[in-house]
This record gives C-alpha cells, structure tokens and sequence, in this order.
C-alpha cells in the first residue's frame, strides 16, 4: 500500500467532462527543436481551479490493484488527491509546493515530508510544478533552459539532450499540436528509468488534456500504472481541506 500510495502522487491525472478527440498528426518534415518546444508551450492551460475524477490501475510483481481517486488542483498551489478502493475512501494526499503530505487508512500511518521519496522512486529530481506538469500532459521539465537535437522517430518528433549527464531524457511529441506522447527518464549507472506515455488527448473548453496516461518505473523491479479519465470541471469553488487523524503514525517511505 506504501508505495502503491507514493505513485498515485505522481501518477493520477484527469479526463474531460465533455469529451472531444483532438485529432493528431504524424511528423514528416524536419523542425528545428526551438520550434517543436515552441509549438508545446502554445498548449498551456489557463485555470484556476481543476475538479476531476479518475480511476486508476496499479500494478507491480507482487500486486495489483484498482481504485478511483478524486483531485483537485489549484493551479501553482495545491494538489489534493482522495483516494477510494471500493468506494471506500482508503488514502487522502496533499501537495504543495513546500512538502508532501498523505494518510492511509488501513494501517492507520501518515507521511509528511520534502519530494525526496518521490523523487528516488522515479530515478529523477521532482518538485510541485513538475508533479503538476505531468499531471497536465506537459513536459516534467522546462524544456527551454536546456539545448535539444531533434529527429523523427515512429512518426514523432522527439527531443533529446545534446549534452548527455548522468540523467538522460528524451520528450516525444506529435505534429498537428506538438501535444506531449512520451517521455522518457533514464539512470543507467543506477539502473532506473521511467517512461511516461499519453496514448490520446481530448480537448474541453479550448483546452488538450491527455485522456489517458500510461506509466512505467523500473527500479530493482517494475511498477506500472495506466490511469483513465471520467470527469473534469474547471474554475469552481473548491475545498481543499486536510488533517492526519489523531492516533495515527509517522512512516518512512525512503
């Protein structure tokens, strides 16, 4: 449950209320990188408030698992996660740009701490805008503080960096909106890599979203979590309370 609960942190994404598949393009003529960057920043979603609803499918070599979550983002200041297993609610999380905090049920334990757990299961540096970035379908990084070459690759136009260190990633986008299909985050002195991909987009209110959201971290094993979406609203009034129960007791998740 602990770290099927650490995923769900970084993992559990939205759909659209209303939903509309963006049609997508396949690359067939070369771009210079600072125009395939260009073209995915145009896609930034303007919103104060998201409400979603989502379901999620956890999987690892010893379990699986499926739950729903509701989750509330409150753009640049908190995300807020409540986690249900058979309409249950098991687990609540909130993140915000100072720590990581979240409660399970089962086990009556809590966790309050900094992004270095999230950060050393997923082989790489994690912050609140980053976790927000892939919740939005948007590259984990900003893409415009680093030098990229670009190729065409399975009909995708993907980035890599020139100057390769000891974390090496790569971003896929397709043509028609420079939407984000893949990325990639690999450690090979340590043996870690995560892959992210969004298989489709819808677009609401003149807004893309990802519709669903595969992904995949291996460490000394693998874990693996498809998530798909079923409702979103945008800008209402939304509550964003949370409080560890008393009684409950501090864990280590490291």
């Amino acid at each position: 449950m602990k770290k099927f609960l650490c995923f769900l942190l970084i993992g559990l994404v939205f759909s659209c209320k209303t939903k509309k598949s963006v049609n997508e393009a396949v690359a067939s003529k070369e771009l210079a990188a600072i125009k395939v960057i260009q073209g995915h920043y145009e896609n930034q979603k303007d919103f104060k408030t998201i409400s979603i609803r989502a379901n999620a499918k956890y999987k690892d070599d010893k379990q699986s698992q499926s739950v729903n979550a509701d989750i509330r983002i409150k753009k640049d200041e908190i995300i807020w996660i409540n986690v249900k297993l058979l309409g249950f609610p098991v687990a609540k999380a909130l993140i915000t740009p100072d720590k990581v905090s979240y409660y399970e049920k089962i086990n009556g334990t809590y966790f309050e701490g900094d992004f270095r757990f999230l950060s050393n299961w997923l082989g790489t540096d994690l912050d609140f805008f980053k976790v927000q970035n892939l919740f939005l379908g948007n590259a984990v990084d900003d893409l415009t503080k680093q030098n990229y070459v670009v190729k065409i690759e399975d009909g995708l136009y993907k980035l890599s960096e020139k100057i390769k260190g000891k974390t090496e990633k790569e971003f896929s986008f397709e043509a028609a909106n420079f939407l984000l299909k893949k990325e990639q985050i690999n450690q090979v002195s340590e043996n870690r890599s995560l892959e992210i991909v969004y298989p489709s987009h819808l677009k609401q209110e003149n807004v893309f979203m990802p519709d669903e959201i595969n992904i995949k971290a291996t460490q000394e094993n693998q874990v693996s979590i498809d998530l798909f979406y079923k409702n979103i609203t945008f800008n209402e009034d939304l509550n964003f309370s949370f409080s560890i129960p008393n009684g409950y007791s501090p864990i280590n998740v490291e």
